[in-house]
């Protein structure tokens, strides 16, 4: 930009922009209708970015993307390769899921869910999400009189969630103000702030840019992870679970050791080599989550089996390891 910002825009809207064209009163939903909601919105939503941004000498790109694309590992290195690409040439990226061919398996769910996640991709100073509330209240502003509201705070502060609740979105919208804190959380592992304010102020983003307070703001107080952390952490769907002993835990919390067959008590859902699966400790906690070098199957054979008696148990050995430590990230 010309301020020398580098900005990309993550943008909801095409679903409802088609819903509107089609002339349709209420939002469908059909996965069928709603994709072709999405097809006929994209064009609008693209169009009418690039007539902004022309007023100002400014070109724009779209980027569409599903939860694919960043479960991948070649995808999403794609996929961050092309944005920061476009960055350089002085380009601002609109990304958008792609509402046409994501499906309830590959989709984000929410604006603010793909927002956090573009965040950690590029590894972002700052996520600013954009609402029509003034930020984070202590109470619902829009039933109780005692609201007050939050203007900083902690991204990792579990209390800002019980203050968000579950409050639904608009009737177009699909994520409320929970969904926004869990963005700023997930921003946070990166290192990138994040702010939650009204669209409708007046250039709230030079406003903000320039320094002005405005809204809520939540500071990453946490140590960022390194970039394949952060897709460890989020952009990889959860295929299954190990519930681990309290040795094991300690050798992954303590020791930051790798997750051994001897340490697994238990094994929930269907995983196969390489997926993503979650470590479960006492009290029902998520404690780890990483790739797994055996299957659900294979690993129910080897609970609590030393990793000496790997091929004596499967008749074979891919890797000592359940899951190794290079492949793990902490919780």
């Amino acid at each position: 930009m010309k301020d020398h910002h580098e900005v990309v825009l993550v943008s909801s809207g095409a679903v409802a922009e088609g819903i509107s064209r089609l002339g349709w009163l209420i939002k469908p939903r059909s996965v069928n209708h709603l994709q072709a909601a999405a097809s006929v919105g994209q064009v609008g939503l693209v169009a009418a970015y690039e007539s902004a941004f022309q007023q100002h000498g400014t070109n724009t790109s779209q980027v569409l993307l599903t939860h694919d694309d960043l479960s991948n590992r070649t995808r999403y290195l794609n996929a961050r390769s092309t944005i920061n690409t476009l960055l350089e040439l002085g380009i601002v990226p609109i990304v958008n899921e792609n509402d046409t061919v994501a499906t309830a398996e590959i989709q984000f769910g929410d604006n603010d869910t793909l927002a956090s996640l573009v965040t950690n991709l590029l590894e972002a100073n700052l996520l600013i999400i954009l609402t029509d509330q003034s930020g984070l209240y202590s109470l619902d502003p829009r039933v109780s009189k005692d609201a007050k509201l939050i203007t900083e705070g902690n991204a990792s502060d579990r209390e800002l969630e019980k203050m968000a609740g579950s409050n639904p979105g608009s009737h177009l919208g699909s994520g409320g103000m929970f969904t926004k804190i869990l963005a700023a959380k997930r921003a946070a592992k990166s290192g990138a702030n994040t702010i939650i304010a009204s669209g409708k102020e007046k250039n709230i983003l030079t406003r903000l840019v320039g320094g002005e307070r405005i809204g809520t703001s939540l500071k990453a107080n946490t140590i960022p992870l390194d970039a394949k952390r952060q897709w460890l952490a989020d952009h990889l769907k959860v295929r299954g679970y190990v519930t681990v002993d309290e040795g094991a835990t300690a050798a992954l919390l303590k020791k930051g050791k790798s997750l051994l067959p001897i340490g697994i008590e238990s094994v929930e859902g269907d995983f196969a080599r390489g997926d993503l699966i979650s470590c479960i400790g006492s009290g029902r906690r998520e404690i780890a989550r990483g790739l797994a070098n055996y299957s659900s199957n294979e690993t129910k054979k080897l609970l609590k089996t030393p990793s000496n008696k790997i091929e004596e148990v499967l008749g074979y050995i891919a890797e000592e390891e359940l899951i190794h430590r290079n492949n793990l990230v902490l919780i």
